[in-house]
C-alpha cells in the first residue's frame, strides 16, 4: 500500500492597505507538489490568485483553492477563468452569480450540516463536538 505523505507550507501575505498586497512569502517548499490554498472566504479573487501564480512559480505542479464562502465579486470570475487554479471548492453559503467559469468552480452543500447543527441545539447537545468529531476523522483517522 502507499502512504501519503502531508507537508506544510505557507505563504505570509502583508498589506499595503487593504485590498493591497505588498508582498507575499512562501515558508517551506512546493517543488514538485499538489497544494492547497485555504481561505475563509474568496471575494475579489486577488489574494487566491496571486498565492496560486506564488506556489506555481516555486515549482508546485497543481494549485486548488477551498474556501467557506465564495463571493467573487467585481471582476473575481475572470481573475479565477484566467488564473492557474485549477478547481476552486466553495461552499453554497452564498449563490453564485451568472458567469461563474465553467469547470473552475465548485460548490458543496451545506444543507446536512447545518441541519446538524439544529438539530443539536434543539436537543441541547454540543455543535463544537460536531466539528471536533470530523477533525479528528480527517486528521488522526480515528473514530469519535
Amino acid at each position: 500500500s502507499t502512504q501519503s505523505t502531508w507537508e506544510l507550507a505557507m505563504i505570509i501575505k502583508q498589506r499595503k492597505a487593504a485590498s493591497q498586497i505588498e508582498r507575499m512569502d512562501l515558508v517551506g517548499s512546493v517543488d514538485g507538489k499538489d497544494c492547497i490554498v485555504i481561505d475563509d472566504i474568496v471575494d475579489t479573487a486577488g489574494t487566491v490568485c496571486q498565492a496560486a501564480k506564488e506556489l506555481k512559480k516555486k515549482g508546485a505542479k497543481k494549485v486548488f483553492v477551498f474556501a467557506s464562502h465564495g463571493l467573487f465579486s467585481r471582476d473575481g470570475y475572470k481573475k479565477i477563468a484566467e488564473s492557474c487554479i485549477e478547481q476552486i471548492i466553495v461552499t453554497n453559503s452564498i449563490p453564485l452569480r451568472e458567469g461563474a467559469p465553467k469547470g473552475k468552480i465548485t460548490q458543496l452543500s451545506i444543507s446536512t450540516l447545518l441541519a446538524e447543527a439544529i438539530r443539536r441545539v434543539v436537543q441541547n447537545e454540543s455543535v463544537m463536538s460536531m466539528f471536533l468529531c470530523g477533525l479528528m476523522k480527517l486528521i488522526l483517522n480515528r473514530k469519535c
